[in-house]
C-alpha cells in the first residue's frame, strides 16, 4: 500500500512576518489562498491509487493546528507523530517508515513537504503512479522539477541515463544551490532538474539504505521508536532519545550515497513557497508586475508584492519591493534579497522578542486570543472559546483576571463555585484561584480578559486538568 508521509515541521522563517514559530507558513492561509498549504497537501492525496491515511510529522507545538485541519479535510484516521526537536528529514522519515511497517511491512512511502504548491494535479498523480512501480522495484525515487528559469534558491539534480520505465532517469549527482551563471548553464543543457524534496520508496528499502549509509541515524531512530506506543494515533516521540539522533537530510544521508537513486522529471506547475519572491512568482500580477493583497494602494511602482493585514498600506515609486504589514510588524525588503528575511527571524529569536513566535491573534486548541493592550502591570485580551471548547483547569501565581462576556454563555469554574456567565456579565478571578471556562453551547463565547499583576507571561499557568493532553 501507498503510505503518504507529510513533513509539516519547520517555521517558515523566510515568510516572516506572516509566518511565526508558533503559527508557521504551512498552517496559515497565505495571501490569496483559502486553505493552508498543509490542507492543500492533504487535498492532493485524493484520488491516489492504493493509498492509506497519511502519517503527519510536525512539531509538538503545532499539534492542535494539524489535528484541526485534518478534521476540516475529513481525515479522522491519520497518524500524528510529534517531534520534540527538529532533526531534519532523514530521521523524520525514518520514524515514519518504522511506523508504516508496523501496519504493512511492504508499505511504500510518498514523502511530501507540507509547504508546496502544485497546479497540475493529473501530472502529479501520473508521476506518483510511475514512482510507485519503481519503488516496488527497490528504487529510491525523487521528483525533479523541470526548470523554466535559472533559479538560484534551489538545489539541482543532474540526470543520468533514462530507465526503461516511463520518464525516469538514474541520478548522476545532486548539486548545491548555484550562482546565476551556473544556473543559466544548467538550464541550457536540459540535463538538470530542481530538487523538489519529494520522495518515494518502500519503507524497508529506505531503512536498509539508511542503515548502510548512516548507521548511527538508523540505529538511534529504531531505539527512539522502540520507546513509543507504535499503534497510537498520536505518537509522542521521546525527547531525550530523539535529541541524540544526528540531524541530517535525506539527500545527504541517503540519496547522494545510494546507487539506486532515481529521478522522475515533473512538470506540474510546482512551486516551493518558501519565501516572498516565490509567492510573487507564483501569483497573478497586474500590468506593472505588482501583487496587492489587502487594503493596499500602489502608485508608480512595479514588480512588487504589497500585503496589508490590518491597516491601509500605500506604496509609491517602489520597484522589485516586498512590503508586508501585520498588526505588530512591517517588513520592507528588496525582492532579490527575499531569502535573507530569515536573518530577521533569527535576530528576533536571539533577542527573545514576541514577534518571532506569534501573530497578535494566537490560536489555541479551544479557540483564539488576541492581545489588545499591554503595559506594565496589566494586559487586555480578546478571547474566543469555540463550541465544545474548554480552557484547562488552571491557576496563576502572579496575576488576577477580570472576565467580561461580550457574546454567548460560558460555564465558569472559580475555586469551589461553578456558575454561568452571559453577555454583559463579569466575574473576578483572584490570583492563585483554580479556574476555567467551558463553552457547552453551539456558538462561540467571546470575552474581554483584563489581567493585572506583577508578571503577565504565558508561562504563568499551572494546569491541573486539560482535555487536550497538555497535562502530563
Amino acid at each position: 500500500m501507498l503510505s503518504p508521509v507529510i513533513l509539516a515541521g519547520g517555521v517558515g522563517s523566510r515568510l516572516w512576518p506572516l509566518s511565526r514559530s508558533l503559527s508557521p507558513k504551512q498552517f496559515i492561509e497565505l495571501p490569496g489562498e483559502t486553505n493552508s498549504l498543509f490542507q492543500q497537501t492533504l487535498q492532493r492525496l485524493h484520488g491516489l491509487n492504493n493509498s492509506t491515511s497519511p502519517i503527519v510529522l510536525c512539531n509538538e507545538e503545532h499539534r492542535f493546528m494539524a489535528q484541526r485541519q485534518l478534521v476540516d479535510e475529513g481525515i479522522n484516521d491519520a497518524v500524528l507523530m510529534l517531534e520534540p526537536v527538529g532533526r531534519n528529514t532523514a530521521p523524520a522519515v525514518a520514524m515514519a517508515a518504522l511506523r508504516a511497517m508496523e501496519k504493512d511491512e511492504d508499505a511504500v512511502l510518498l514523502v511530501l513537504p507540507a509547504d508546496h504548491a502544485i497546479g497540475n494535479l493529473p501530472a502529479f498523480h501520473r508521476a506518483i503512479d510511475e514512482g510507485y512501480e519503481l519503488a516496488l522495484d527497490g528504487k529510491l525515487v525523487t521528483f525533479g522539477i523541470v526548470p523554466d528559469f535559472p533559479e538560484t534558491g534551489y538545489g539541482y539534480i543532474k540526470k543520468a541515463e533514462k530507465l526503461a520505465i516511463g520518464e525516469a532517469h538514474q541520478v548522476a549527482e545532486f548539486v548545491e544551490k548555484p550562482d546565476t551563471t551556473t544556473a543559466l548553464d544548467y538550464l541550457a543543457t536540459g540535463n538538470y532538474l530542481w530538487n523538489s524534496g519529494m520522495f518515494m520508496f518502500s519503507a524497508k528499502t529506505y531503512m536498509d539504505e539508511l542503515l548502510a549509509a548512516a548507521p548511527d541515524i538508523a540505529v538511534s531512530c529504531r531505539l527512539t521508536f522502540s520507546e513509543t506506543n507504535p499503534t497510537a494515533s498520536v505518537i509522542q516521540i521521546p525527547k531525550e532519545s530523539f535529541s541524540k539522533v544526528r540531524a541530517d537530510s535525506i539527500d545527504y544521508a541517503v540519496m547522494e550515497k545510494t546507487i539506486n537513486a532515481t529521478v522522475i522529471p515533473l512538470k506540474a506547475n510546482w512551486s516551493d513557497l518558501g519565501a516572498w519572491d516565490a509567492l510573487w512568482e507564483a501569483n497573478e500580477k497586474d500590468d506593472s508586475g505588482n501583487i496587492a493583497s489587502g487594503d493596499v494602494i500602489i502608485e508608480g511602482s512595479s514588480n512588487s508584492y504589497v500585503h496589508s493585514g490590518s491597516r491601509l498600506v500605500a506604496a509609491v515609486g517602489m520597484e522589485n519591493a516586498i512590503i508586508i504589514e501585520t498588526a505588530d510588524a512591517v517588513l520592507v525588503a528588496d525582492r532579490s534579497k527575499a531569502q535573507s528575511v530569515k536573518l530577521i527571524m533569527e535576530s528576533l529569536e536571539s533577542s527573545k522578542r514576541e514577534e518571532a513566535e506569534n501573530q497578535k491573534l494566537v490560536h489555541r486548541p479551544w479557540g483564539t486570543y488576541e492581545s489588545i493592550s499591554k503595559a506594565d502591570g496589566h494586559q487586555v485580551k480578546h478571547i474566543v472559546v469555540n463550541p465544545g471548547g474548554k480552557l484547562s483547569l488552571q491557576m496563576h501565581h502572579y496575576r488576577a483576571e477580570h472576565w467580561t462576556v461580550i457574546k454567548g454563555t460560558g460555564l465558569i469554574t472559580c475555586g469551589e463555585k461553578e456558575f454561568s456567565l452571559s453577555e454583559n456579565e463579569s466575574t473576578f478571578i483572584p490570583k492563585g484561584s483554580v479556574h476555567r471556562l467551558t463553552n457547552a453551547g453551539q456558538t462561540p463565547v467571546e470575552l474581554i480578559e483584563v489581567q493585572v499583576g506583577d508578571y503577565l507571561g504565558e508561562d504563568d499557568i499551572v494546569r491541573f486538568e486539560d482535555i487536550y493532553g497538555r497535562v502530563a
